[in-house]
């Protein structure tokens, strides 16, 4: 039924709980790694990448906020790319989130949960079989209702926030490592722009989910005001964490060493509260990522929800159904089955490349949306404005462009293999539009 609504029964506490559940799953756990391997184990340029990103995301944030409070309506980014440049490039958006952005997401965060898993089963056979599981069981979760799932997502971003303050307390009470924080600022023989760009890469996948929220506006009970909070006030608690527990790591094992441990979470636990530290934050970073993984799929399913509303994914009349709960029942197990087959590479850091470059390519055209539409809709009264205006949407733009083409064209072969596959299916989905719509 394509008049089915959806309850707004969503508040404040539950939008900011899906902004920091989405963002923190499992780049502050393991991103340290691959930003001071780049750096050659150097500090400061890592630290600095981790403060110009927050500060890329901050701007991204209150770009954003503006056009999704001029259009609360479920569907997010699908929403806002058709009111600023038509049906082709809305559908496009949406087209590339159901297909390959959320579901990336979905299948790289169940993947991590399963490695982390498989930490205490002392055996890596059934990686990907516990991913698969994983998915499952959100899916299942998710189906019983938005409040139920809310609820969840509440506790999950509780609950993962207790190792983290736990390592960042006792790290900057016990560590014992002086060294300077920004010296060296990078190891010799580096092209600074070049690594620079490539830990904005790595730092942007650790801040990736805080549009999500907006997809879910049509449940918030007061959009117009709970909106542009949950996002701002999300993102910038976000990179207050990220910054204060990355200096927390430091003190206790310097960069140089961060840049070989796959788990430096994990390693810093152990040097500070010995063996028992090192399960106690497995099974933290496995909470984590379970809620982040929940965000995504709560999401990622509105998405394909709003899509089918207006019967332009193929199988609509099931996708745009709801559930006796009230939930996009079809859509939810859509997007989980696509990440489930996702799943079945096992490979963390190709699922989460994959993730960002599709996600910024959209990103980029919603902050030009927000100037666009500053001179075509002037009429439409705006119950937010970003601030400092063109400056912050400018600075939006910019990075994001910085993004996209270092994705495609500096971050190695790998990197350009996947970002050219996520433009074939954007390919694929405007041959499908033009033909079916």
């Amino acid at each position: 039924m394509n008049n089915s609504v959806l309850k707004k029964n969503l508040g404040i506490t539950t939008a900011i709980s899906i902004v920091v559940g989405c963002v923190i799953g499992s780049g502050i756990f393991f991103k340290p790694q691959a930003i001071y391997s780049a750096t050659h184990g150097a500090p400061g340029l890592g630290l600095i990448a981790w403060i110009i990103t927050g500060i890329v995301s901050i701007c991204g944030a209150l770009t954003f906020a503006e056009i999704a409070i001029m259009f609360p309506r479920t569907g997010g980014i699908v929403t806002y790319l058709k009111e600023a440049f038509g049906e082709t490039i809305g559908f496009l958006a949406g087209w590339i989130q159901v297909l390959v952005f959320y579901p990336a997401m979905i299948s790289a965060l169940a993947v991590a949960f399963s490695n982390q898993l498989s930490l205490f089963l002392k055996t890596d056979q059934y990686i990907i079989v516990i991913a698969i599981g994983c998915i499952i069981i959100l899916a299942g979760m998710n189906s019983l209702g938005s409040k139920p799932a809310g609820r969840l997502q509440i506790i999950f971003t509780v609950s993962k926030l207790i190792p983290i303050v736990l390592l960042i307390i006792f790290g900057f009470i016990k560590g014992q490592n002086d060294a300077p924080l920004f010296s060296p600022m990078i190891g010799k023989d580096i092209n600074t722009v070049v690594v620079l760009g490539q830990l904005m890469v790595s730092v942007l996948f650790a801040f990736e989910g805080w549009t999500g929220v907006g997809a879910i506006a049509g449940e918030l009970k007061n959009p117009g005001k709970d909106l542009p909070r949950a996002i701002i006030g999300g993102v910038s608690i976000i990179m207050a964490i990220y910054l204060i527990i990355n200096i927390a790591y430091l003190k206790v094992i310097p960069a140089s060493s961060l840049a070989f441990l796959k788990a430096p979470a994990a390693a810093v636990a152990i040097k500070l509260f010995g063996n028992i530290g090192g399960k106690i934050i497995a099974v933290g970073i496995m909470i984590s990522v379970f809620g982040a993984c929940n965000g995504f799929l709560m999401s990622g399913s509105r998405v394909a929800f709003a899509m089918a509303q207006e019967e332009t994914l193929p199988f609509s009349s099931y996708l745009s159904k709801l559930n006796k709960d009230k939930v996009p029942f079809y859509s939810i197990f859509l997007v989980a089955l696509i990440g489930i087959i996702y799943s079945i590479s096992g490979q963390f850091n190709l699922l989460t490349d994959l993730a960002v470059f599709s996600s910024w390519l959209f990103y980029t055209l919603t902050f030009i949306a927000v100037i666009k539409l500053r001179k075509d809709k002037s009429f439409i009264k705006r119950e937010y404005k970003v601030p400092f205006y063109p400056i912050i949407p400018l600075i939006a733009v910019i990075s994001g462009l910085f993004v996209v083409i270092n994705q495609l064209f500096l971050s190695g072969i790998r990197s350009t293999v996947l970002s050219f596959a996520s433009l074939g299916v954007l390919l694929l989905g405007y041959l499908y539009y033009k033909h079916f719509n």
